[in-house]
């Protein structure tokens, strides 16, 4: 049989829960520690090291005299971060990018209208690492749309690249025209090209 669930188990559920659906948006404060014992009708101890886990696992900070906060929606940065601790910078940006060229390949095989839309307001707007964030999410790969996400929170896109930058929107105009063409492989091919020239280099 099951094991059943401990009552530490079911208030980390809980408030798991909360970050998850965007109640508590990443940056928001949670409630305090008193307002917790109440609403969920715990003990202080139990919410004390629920809370504690939560922010082991990477999603809350727990910031004294301040209060508690939301860091991230997913467990996913934290054990990230633990996990390649050791790595260095480049490597988790050559990650990034190979995770940039699979998207690419993907999207343009599974874009929509909606997509190249919205893509184009983006190029046009100089959103150079939003543009990035709609390819990857025109792959309709979940995993891939998730790691993506995620590594982000780990890895910064380095320095900021200004709107008017003529470079990254020719880079960008490239891609999406191949997005638009349904070429995966030109696709991949410029996002490797922009890759190479852009984020390595920062």
């Amino acid at each position: 049989m099951p094991r059943p669930v401990g009552l530490f188990d079911h208030v980390v559920t809980l408030l798991r829960r909360q970050i998850a659906s965007g109640d508590w948006p990443v940056g928001s404060r949670i409630p305090t520690e008193p307002e917790l014992v109440q609403s969920l009708g715990v003990a202080r101890n139990t919410v004390r090291e629920a809370v504690r886990a939560l922010a082991h696992n990477g999603l809350l900070d727990i910031r004294h005299g301040s209060g508690t906060y939301v860091v991230a929606t997913s467990e996913l940065p934290g054990v990230m971060r633990r996990r390649f601790a050791a790595a260095g910078p480049r490597d988790l940006v050559e990650v990034r990018g190979a995770l940039e060229v699979a998207a690419a390949r993907a999207a343009a095989l599974r874009r929509d209208e909606a997509d190249l839309r919205r893509l184009e307001e983006l190029l046009e707007a100089g959103a150079h690492a939003a543009f990035h964030r709609a390819v990857v999410a025109a792959s309709r790969n979940e995993v891939l749309i998730e790691l993506y996400a995620n590594l982000g929170q780990v890895v910064p896109h380095g320095r900021p690249v200004p709107p008017s930058c003529p470079q990254a929107r020719r880079d960008h105009a490239r891609l999406l025209a191949a997005l638009r063409a349904a070429a995966p492989e030109t696709a991949a091919a410029e996002a490797a090209a922009h890759h190479c020239g852009s984020h390595l280099g920062e």
